[in-house]
């Protein structure tokens, strides 16, 4: 071997370099665990933000799977002669659209006359109507919507002709009724109706849970209902919706498609999601600005360590250390202080996920991508970080450096 060769420097081995790194960390626990706290806040922020998105997502998911996205919507448009009121349906417009082949079911409502109120008694002052809408409905409705019966039973045949009456979730809550039976009477266009059922919550048809629901014949015998219908509930195949609905105003309505709207329920949910999305960015704008934050916090305690260590870098050079490999020092440094804080906020956002998403009773769910993306960003940080002090240690020469002693 050379004695050119000897004097060069030796290229120092992966482990070294991390053992050197983690000097200053060692030395200074507190100031390294500030600043690794910074990003840990910034990653945690983000990481949360996506992780409650996703588990929000997920349940939303899980209600339209067992709901159903095949659901879809028919009713009058608003007349032209009187502004905010609805056109009726034909009266056999549920019979025609369950001709559709691809239809699975329909069902319909009728709104009854704008007289008749739903009260709890009758010392209920008429203004206080509590926002509850009388209907009479078609007694497959539960089937066709997706909904299920929180306390007693569902109108049947023998019911549907009598004084009896099915309330929504939202409107029993507001009547004061927490069970069904036969002694609970309700007052309905001045007449006692007994409350035979409650339903359960129905997420795609929100209206029905300020509803008073009624059988066809008692609507019609005690409350003057006209049959017509307000609105048709319509299943079809998954795979035939778009096509279900193209013709669906046609059918419900032949002399007048005009005047007939068809929605899809489930598209209300997808336009909530896209602005649950909007918002998420925001939030993640915010979580970027934290993990700056955190990186300005990371760069201030790197380039104070260079100057608190003048001797130690004096040292080194003169025993032999290159510039690269003091600029290599402390650059691995801020990379170990941020990859630290990265993991650390990585867990953190997990478990504020986590304890987010089972107070709601949601899936918990952390997405593998945005946990790798943001590690990834922490050793972005700490490179950039960590350029300027390791550049600027690299700089000192031994003797200027040992004369600050």
């Amino acid at each position: 071997m050379s004695a050119r060769s000897l004097l060069q420097p030796r290229r120092l081995p992966p482990a070294d370099v991390l053992r050197v790194g983690a000097v200053g960390l060692r030395t200074r626990p507190m100031r390294a665990a500030l600043s690794a706290l910074g990003i840990a806040i910034g990653i945690a922020a983000m990481l949360a933000v996506v992780g409650i998105s996703s588990s929000g997502r997920a349940d939303l998911q899980q209600v339209l799977d067992g709901l159903g996205t095949n659901l879809l919507t028919v009713a009058g448009s608003e007349s032209v002669s009187r502004p905010g009121e609805s056109v009726r349906l034909p009266p056999n417009a549920t019979n025609m659209i369950e001709r559709i082949p691809p239809v699975l079911s329909a069902a319909s409502i009728s709104r009854l006359p704008d007289t008749v109120h739903v009260y709890r008694n009758e010392r209920v002052p008429a203004q206080q109507t509590n926002g509850i809408v009388a209907y009479a409905t078609e007694l497959d409705l539960p089937q066709t919507v997706g909904t299920s019966m929180s306390r007693g039973t569902w109108l049947n045949a023998a019911i549907a002709s009598y004084p009896g009456v099915v309330l929504g979730s939202a409107a029993a809550q507001r009547l004061g009724i927490l069970d069904a039976a036969a002694d609970m009477l309700v007052q309905i266009g001045g007449r006692n109706f007994a409350v035979v059922g409650i339903l359960q919550p129905i997420t795609l048809v929100p209206e029905l849970d300020s509803a008073a629901l009624i059988g066809p014949a008692a609507a019609t015998s005690y409350l003057g209902g006209d049959g017509l219908p307000t609105t048709v509930y319509v299943r079809a195949v998954d795979n035939q919706v778009a096509a279900v609905r193209e013709v669906l105003a046609a059918t419900a309505n032949p002399a007048e498609p005009y005047l007939v709207s068809v929605s899809r329920p489930s598209d209300a949910l997808a336009a909530k999601l896209a602005t649950e999305h909007a918002f998420n960015g925001l939030l993640l704008g915010l979580g970027a600005v934290g993990l700056v934050v955190g990186g300005v916090g990371v760069a201030n305690t790197m380039v104070i360590s260079v100057l608190e260590r003048r001797s130690e870098i004096g040292l080194r050079r003169a025993l032999g250390a290159t510039r690269g490999q003091v600029r290599l020092q402390f650059l691995t440094e801020s990379l170990l202080l941020t990859t630290l804080g990265g993991l650390g906020g990585v867990g953190l956002g997990a478990v504020v996920t986590a304890g987010y998403a089972t107070l709601q009773n949601w899936p918990p769910v952390v997405p593998g991508w945005a946990a790798g993306a943001g590690l990834l960003a922490t050793i972005v940080v700490g490179g950039i970080a960590g350029l300027y002090p390791a550049i600027r240690a690299a700089r000192l020469s031994p003797t200027e450096a040992l004369a600050s002693v």
